[in-house]
């Protein structure tokens, strides 16, 4: 596998973003997003005011953008949770850069040093992005519904890496 790194997200990355937006690449959360949709999501990427965290590009040794992934706070289960998402592009999938860039960002979690838990919620249907959070060291909780994009319900599976802060 290619070595990668993370880079905060920036105006420069709305054409990844976009690229992130097909049906191919949305299957299992709902769909492609409008394109208002998308220049919301990237501002919101930008100001980082999802709570905790931050989104952003994983890029390969040759500055190549290979997809997006972040992290970011909310309630779970009665506890303050990171959640985790990520989007490779198809051209990069399989080489196992979704699980690298996501062992990163549990590690970004753990310096942050804030919160316990960190969750990912991938489809039941979607075996990749499930191997992901097993090749990223996370525990299988077991499958949950979820409620993504709004007014969507999904089954999922709820997925956690310990993160290391005292809750």
């Amino acid at each position: 596998m290619e070595t990668i790194h993370l880079a905060a997200w920036s105006d420069d990355d709305l054409e990844l973003l976009k690229r992130n937006n097909t049906p191919e690449m949305t299957e299992h959360i709902g769909g492609p997003e409008t394109d208002e949709q998308v220049l919301r999501r990237h501002q919101r990427y930008l100001r980082g005011d999802a709570g905790g965290g931050g989104m952003f590009r994983i890029a390969l040794s040759s500055g190549e953008a290979a997809g997006s992934i972040g992290f970011w706070e909310r309630e779970w289960r009665d506890e303050r949770v990171y959640e985790i998402g990520w989007g490779v592009l198809p051209e990069f999938q399989g080489q196992g850069i979704a699980s690298a860039a996501a062992r990163l960002v549990v590690d970004l979690a753990r310096a942050e040093g804030r919160l316990r838990h960190m969750h990912a919620y991938p489809s039941v249907d979607h075996p990749a992005s499930n191997a992901v959070c097993r090749k990223a060291g996370f525990t299988l909780l077991g499958p949950t519904s979820f409620e993504y994009p709004p007014g969507n319900l999904m089954t999922c599976n709820d997925w956690v890496a310990d993160v290391g802060a005292a809750s």
